[in-house]
């Protein structure tokens, strides 16, 4: 049945969809979504930490250490559900966050990938580091309004 302002499928439709049922593609135990987290997390903090070793060749590193960036911030998903994970990303609060974020991890990826500008493609990975901070400081109470009075008060050349 249709409502006026209902979404076009219950929560529990959209449950079914992702696998959550017992049978579903992603049907996971509790422990084995631990277990999937830790493996994701770990995995993607290797791969930014050997990212460093191809720092010379800024292409190389700027594939393997948002690969391993986009592992990392997406092992949550294994906790709380992919559908969750979009929803809190693009709530109020952290909407504009996790846009920059994107865009800076697709930017990243033509100037390593499209363009072949070491220069562009350091900078986009810069960007990169810089949006992923302020996008997890999101999910600390205050910590965004901490960090930019940090900033101003580091910043302030007062004589």
């Amino acid at each position: 049945m249709w409502k006026f302002g209902s979404s076009l499928m219950s929560e529990r439709e959209d449950d079914d969809l992702l696998g959550d049922e017992a049978g579903g593609l992603l049907s996971l135990s509790p422990l084995q979504r631990i277990y999937a987290f830790a493996a994701a997390l770990v995995v993607g903090l290797i791969l930014m930490f050997l990212s460093l070793l191809a720092f010379a060749k800024p292409i190389k590193f700027a594939i393997v250490f948002t690969l391993g960036n986009v592992l990392a911030v997406g092992s949550t998903a294994f906790l709380i559900g992919p559908g969750q994970q979009i929803r809190m990303m693009f709530d109020p609060v952290r909407v504009y966050a996790s846009a920059i974020y994107i865009g800076c991890v697709v930017l990243a990826l033509i100037c390593a990938l499209w363009i072949h500008n070491k220069l562009l493609t350091v900078l986009a990975i810069i960007c990169e580091i810089c949006a992923l901070i302020w996008y997890s400081l999101s999910y600390i109470p205050f910590a965004r309004r901490m960090a930019s009075q940090l900033i101003v008060s580091c910043c302030d050349t007062e004589i």
